[in-house]
């Protein structure tokens, strides 16, 4: 077993799961594949379960009876390697947006360079987007910039979902207690992360659309990591705020 877990959300993968398996399994680090699927229709369970034999004690499934939001698919793969003696617990989704070579770079930061959580930050030296249109990667930069400023993180890409977290990280902050299920999940844990005044570094990466398989953003999507990070930073300056 490695010390090292990389936790991939599915619904409706197909395209994509069997490829960023052996490509995460071709790296010269090792590294385990927790995949953590909802109910998909189109077959990803059975394409990670075809690989099985081929990647014993390496590659590991989880199904979920119906989709249920990437937040609780992550608290899922979270709780899931805690049970286990993993040291680091990576989110990376499995559409190629984010470079696999680069979860070796999320590791080296907390690992040998005293991070505790290592963000794979697509504004850390810029904009490092390709295949997004201009609406979109403005509407995301601006996102960060905003959650940026309310929360008083100096985090360049809140909203990024490559992440490495070492596991001190997850058995502090309450799994429990997070709220939010869409991509503001991405906001709160750092949130939570910087709350508990861990050391956060962000990772410069260059973040590319998927090109097989179909986006799951939504308008919903992006109004919660909008508007629900002014009642979390709100809560957290007035109330007893769970972290």
């Amino acid at each position: 077993m490695s010390n090292a877990l990389v936790v991939i959300p599915t619904f409706n993968e197909i395209e994509n799961i069997e490829r960023i398996i052996r490509y995460v399994f071709s790296l010269p680090k090792k590294f385990d594949v927790l995949v953590v699927d909802d109910n998909s229709p189109d077959g990803t369970p059975k394409a990670v379960e075809k690989l099985f034999q081929e990647f014993p004690n390496q590659l590991f499934i989880e199904k979920r009876e119906g989709k249920l939001g990437l937040g609780t698919a992550y608290i899922h793969g979270f709780k899931w390697a805690l049970q286990r003696d993993y040291e680091f617990i990576f989110e990376m989704d499995a559409d190629f947006s984010h470079n696999p070579d680069d979860l070796i770079k999320l590791l080296d930061a907390c690992d040998k360079n005293g991070a505790d959580m290592s963000i794979g930050s697509r504004y850390k030296t810029g904009v490092n987007v390709v295949n997004w249109p201009m609406s979109r990667v403005l509407l995301s930069w601006l996102a960060s910039k905003y959650v940026q400023f309310i929360t008083g993180m100096n985090i360049h890409d809140t909203t990024a979902g490559f992440v490495c977290y070492k596991r001190e990280v997850l058995e502090k902050i309450n799994l429990d207690k997070i709220q939010f299920v869409g991509y503001a999940f991405q906001i709160e844990m750092k949130f939570k992360t910087y709350l508990h005044k861990f050391n956060i570094v962000e990772v410069p990466v260059i973040f590319t659309d998927r090109i097989e398989g179909e986006s799951k953003m939504s308008g919903g999507i992006i109004s919660e990591a909008i508007f629900g990070v002014i009642s979390m930073k709100f809560r957290s300056m007035f109330t007893k705020y769970e972290i």
